[in-house]
């Protein structure tokens, strides 16, 4: 068999997989791997809650409704914008240690404070969702990030190239007739004002802006129309967005970007009163299978392992959870709780997870261990603990476990684990800085973001 590239591998192969366990008594995963590169079509198991769901689809896959004519980033480039977006976001909490003296993130507290105008990196969001937007509705593809607060779709005008190419037309204002631009007087307005956005001194429309941590900006008129969901008898009426006029740094064919935030002008709290400010998602295990979003659904939904949700009173567009220790081939690695002390922020536009080192070091350790058959190959990136699996057909990992605080565990599925051929973990610069989990670790579980109750949910095979 001829070698294969890692990034190959990723793209190309379906895990499926089986647990054993080997005679020094660790469980492990059995990865059988099939070049498959179309869509399976692979049906998400339906949401387990009440409320409304959506198809999800990562933007660079054979089901992708948006598939780009441009070539996929290579490994090492989503890498590169990876770890841009972690060092942005770690930035944010280092500089809210300075205001409230803490960089660690608070237990979750509904805070009126609006997030900054610089966002994290756009190049990492991977999933993709289609809404209809305006009357009559008009399909619009957009990328989602936990992350960002402010939607934004690009508008006509937007000549190109200040606007980036994309596969249907541009939403056209003027063809809705449930379209308005929020006036500078209106509440919404005063916000954006906070975040260095609102109205000059000629403009009677509320303008906005958003700066991205990889360069990237949209500017344009902050506007209602009714969002779209699964139906008409789920249409948003008067959804605030961002209609695009101006941008610059993009290069895929989406409409433009869902913000499924914490702060005020997200989807989620625009929609709290509807759906309980409480919304759901799975990440397919592969770019070849589809998963789902839904909004709401929370309060007391079963067959979720729950733990707190952590907030920071400063930055209101994150949401958090603390670890407590690390299982490697069903055994817990024994850390001290206080290694994991600043936090973690559950992110779905940032790849791999980010641990302090005292954690990585330790998750590193363990999992080499049980893979001394495989011989070490040479970091890539971030990543430092690889392996080459060249000539493979079915390779063996050891189960990898997150145990968060409440003693809520998460057994990773293998595409969790792995990233190309490569441990799909990294550390932090110190153990005091915030870490990340990343959304390689998040694929096929349901992923439960219940904020009127500061819970944070996972539940297994759900996609």
């Amino acid at each position: 068999m001829a070698s294969v590239s890692p990034l190959l591998l990723l793209l190309l192969c379906s895990y499926h997989s089986v647990v054993a366990h080997a005679g020094d008594g660790q469980s492990y995963k059995v990865l059988e791997l099939n070049s498959e590169a179309v869509c399976s079509e692979r049906n998400a198991i339906s949401s387990s809650l009440s409320g409304t769901t959506v198809a999800l689809n990562h933007r660079h896959g054979p089901c992708s409704p948006v598939p780009s004519s441009k070539k996929r980033p290579t490994e090492e480039e989503l890498l590169k914008h990876d770890q841009l977006r972690a060092e942005h976001i770690q930035r944010k909490f280092a500089m809210n240690a300075a205001v409230d003296g803490a960089g660690d993130l608070q237990q979750s507290k509904v805070s009126s404070s609006v997030p900054t105008k610089l966002g994290s990196s756009l190049d990492t969001l991977e999933y993709v969702i289609s809404v209809g937007l305006g009357t009559p509705a008009v399909t619009q593809t957009v990328t989602i990030d936990t992350g960002s607060d402010v939607s934004w779709v690009q508008c006509n005008p937007c000549p190109n190239p200040p606007c980036h190419a994309q596969t249907g037309a541009l939403f056209d204002p003027a063809k809705s007739s449930t379209y308005r631009a929020v006036s500078c007087a209106a509440a919404e307005c005063a916000q954006l004002e906070q975040q260095g956005n609102g109205c000059g001194a000629t403009n009677y429309e509320c303008q906005y802006g958003v700066q991205y941590g990889d360069g990237s900006t949209t500017n344009g008129t902050y506007s209602r129309d009714t969002l779209t969901l699964s139906g008409a008898s789920d249409a948003v009426k008067g959804f605030q967005f961002g209609c695009s006029h101006v941008e610059s740094g993009f290069s895929d064919q989406t409409d433009g970007l869902m913000g499924l935030g914490g702060g005020a002008q997200s989807l989620v709290s625009q929609t709290a009163a509807a759906y309980g400010n409480s919304f759901s998602y799975c990440l397919p295990p592969t770019s070849g299978s589809s998963g789902f979003l839904t909004l709401g659904g929370g309060g007391g939904a079963s067959g979720f392992v729950t733990t707190r949700m952590l907030r920071s009173r400063q930055i209101p567009t994150f949401y958090g959870a603390r670890l407590q220790d690390i299982a490697v081939g069903g055994k817990q690695l024994g850390l001290s709780p206080s290694v994991f002390a600043a936090g973690s922020v559950v992110d779905s536009g940032t790849i791999i997870t980010r641990l302090p080192p005292t954690a990585y070091s330790a998750l590193s350790s363990a999992f080499k261990a049980g893979m001394k058959q495989y011989r070490s190959a040479p970091a890539r990136s971030i990543l430092d603990t690889c392996f080459d699996f060249a000539g493979q057909t079915q390779i063996s990992i050891p189960t990898v476990a997150l145990v968060f605080s409440g003693g809520a565990a998460i057994d990773l599925d293998p595409n969790g684990i792995m990233y190309g051929n490569c441990l799909a973990f990294a550390a932090t610069g110190d153990d005091g800085t915030t870490g990340i989990i990343g959304n390689v670790q998040q694929r096929t579980f349901e992923v439960l973001y219940d904020v009127g109750s500061s819970t944070l949910g996972f539940r297994s095979g759900a996609c």
